[in-house]
């Protein structure tokens, strides 16, 4: 009997032929590599390599810190330490990075490969912004170190190029001090949509973090409803004199039934997170791993999905689709059942400087949708909206857009492809997903 197909999965249970090589020596790893991979939290086919190479280079034990400057607070690091890490070992000493996700569990290069944003975007704009250097692995095997200004094309294809560009082997940028290791935040329950975008237009003027988790179930004047997240660090006399512990986490022991994340369970939950936060606003101080990071308290927590996996489905609806556009879009999602047990809402700000950066002004909505017979039908559909509102998708979390649905909303796409042709001619460096949306080799 023949040994089963060794495989890599994507978060959202997205499987592919192949198999990780891992090293501290990173350089002499990526040499013949076609992609990088840092701890495969992508939610679709982005860190998953081609069917005809399916050998990656695994970066998780290249994770040295090479240089960091007190004073400035730059930091150089090899691509493969994470996120958690650094806030591990430099909040305690006031110090956090200018930009993060939602999970601490994503490497620096993982970082800039999906040129990632958070609650902070409307102020500071994506970790691109904020990168001062990268060391990559061309194509070619030649090393290249990039800036804004020194290869400064290939420095702006490779922010947000989905390691499409070369093998990221170095990071460099700064950590931002902060006056205390705690947020003092604020919820207000919000009613329906046009409150949310509203709520989140007044955040944006005085809180540098905000976000809404959205009922995208309920129908009506009620539709959108939900809970609006403002925060922003606390002065030392507001935060507690102890420095927060590590919250608790707990394992998902397996993988869960498909019906669990049904809509019936999600209506019910959605019925129950809305109407228990009494009084309508509540103020205080937050640990930074609930504020920032809520789901990492939950390991595996992808497999509540069941067997078959799950979508994160995330775009941006740009101001200039007008206030009507986040509505018009939960209309089609409503219409066609989509039940996600996470919809999240953020208000966007400027447009980042990488060539395939996903925010721009306007309100990004994320939705956790599980796989099930029709969620591509359902993905054409929203994808469809997205694109008669001028609006795009995040590469990072998609799985299922179609190669013309992604072209229609990128005009950018041809002058990414055109850097990534000159300085990978031959399309060494190329992913599952490339083949899927680029038309790569398979």
């Amino acid at each position: 009997m023949a040994a089963p197909e060794p495989r890599l999965w994507g978060w959202g249970r997205v499987p592919a032929p192949g198999r990780e090589q891992r090293s501290e020596d990173l350089e002499a790893l990526t040499r013949d590599a076609v992609l990088s991979r840092g701890l495969g939290r992508s939610y679709g086919d982005s860190a998953l390599p081609p069917r005809s190479h399916p050998v990656v280079a695994g970066t998780t034990l290249a994770d040295r810190i090479l240089a960091f400057d007190p004073a400035s607070g730059r930091l150089r690091a090899e691509a493969g330490l994470t996120l958690r890490e650094v806030v591990r070992l430099f909040l305690p000493r006031g110090l956090f990075p200018p930009v993060t996700p939602g999970t601490q569990y994503v490497t620096l290069g993982g970082m800039v490969a999906s040129d990632v944003h958070g609650k902070n975007h409307h102020v500071d704009g994506t970790i691109g912004r904020h990168v001062t250097a990268l060391k990559l692995r061309v194509a070619s095997g030649q090393i290249v170190e990039c800036t804004p200004e020194r290869e400064g094309e290939l420095f702006r294809a490779t922010v947000g190029g989905m390691g499409l560009t070369g093998h990221i082997l170095e990071v460099e940028f700064a950590l931002r001090r902060v006056p205390s290791p705690w947020i003092l935040g604020e919820t207000e329950r919000v009613p329906n949509l046009e409150g949310f975008v509203d709520g989140l237009e007044a955040a944006a003027r005085e809180w540098p973090m905000t976000m809404g988790w959205i009922d995208c179930l309920s129908r009506g004047e009620s539709l959108g409803r939900g809970i609006l997240y403002r925060g922003r660090w606390a002065t030392p006399d507001e935060a507690p004199r102890r420095a927060p512990r590590p919250k608790s986490r707990f394992t998902v022991p397996f993988v869960m039934p498909e019906w669990l994340l049904g809509p019936l369970t999600v209506r019910t939950f959605n019925f129950f997170n809305y109407h228990q936060h009494v009084p309508r606003v509540r103020r205080g101080i937050v640990h930074p791993e609930a504020f920032f990071y809520p789901l990492d308290m939950l390991l595996e927590w992808n497999r509540l999905y069941g067997p078959r996996g799950f979508t994160q489905y995330q775009c941006v609806l740009p101001r200039s689709a007008g206030r009507g556009a986040a509505r018009r879009f939960l209309d089609v999602l409503s219409a066609r059942g989509g039940a996600s047990f996470l919809c999240v809402i953020k208000d966007c700000g400027e447009e980042g400087a990488g060539l395939l950066s996903f925010p721009r002004p306007g309100i990004s909505i994320a939705l956790d949708i599980a796989l099930r017979d029709d969620t591509q039908a359902l993905v054409d559909a929203l994808n469809e909206t997205v694109i008669a509102e001028g609006g795009r998708v995040y590469l990072t979390k998609d799985s299922l857009t179609r190669p013309e649905h992604f072209r229609a909303m990128e005009p950018r796409l041809e002058e990414f492809l055109r850097v990534r042709r000159k300085w990978d001619p031959e399309g060494r460096l190329r992913s599952a997903q490339s083949v899927r949306l680029f038309g790569d080799r398979p």
